[in-house]
């Protein structure tokens, strides 16, 4: 089942803010600032830090490369305000 694209354009990492990718055939939802992976389990993504599973610096490397040359974009651009509001 495929996320809802609106869905996808609202959602960060709950550690850092960070807006996510979906990766691994859309299995999980990586952030590129702490390395986590969230799984997407039954179509809906499970966005507790508890859950997710932390990548090694080489591993997450190579999924941002992939998700650069795949030219797959962040589910969200932050807004001067967001920025604002998580510092």
């Amino acid at each position: 089942m495929a996320l809802d694209p609106a869905l996808l354009e609202i959602l960060v990492c709950p550690e850092c803010k960070t807006p996510v990718q979906l990766v691994r055939d859309g299995a999980g939802l990586q952030c590129g600032t702490c390395h986590r992976i969230y799984p997407v389990k039954d179509g809906i993504p499970v966005m507790l830090v508890d859950e997710a599973q932390s990548l090694e610096p080489s591993e997450a490397e190579r999924l941002s490369a992939r998700v650069v040359a795949e030219g797959i974009p962040p589910t969200f651009e932050p807004t001067a305000s967001a920025e604002e509001e998580s510092r």
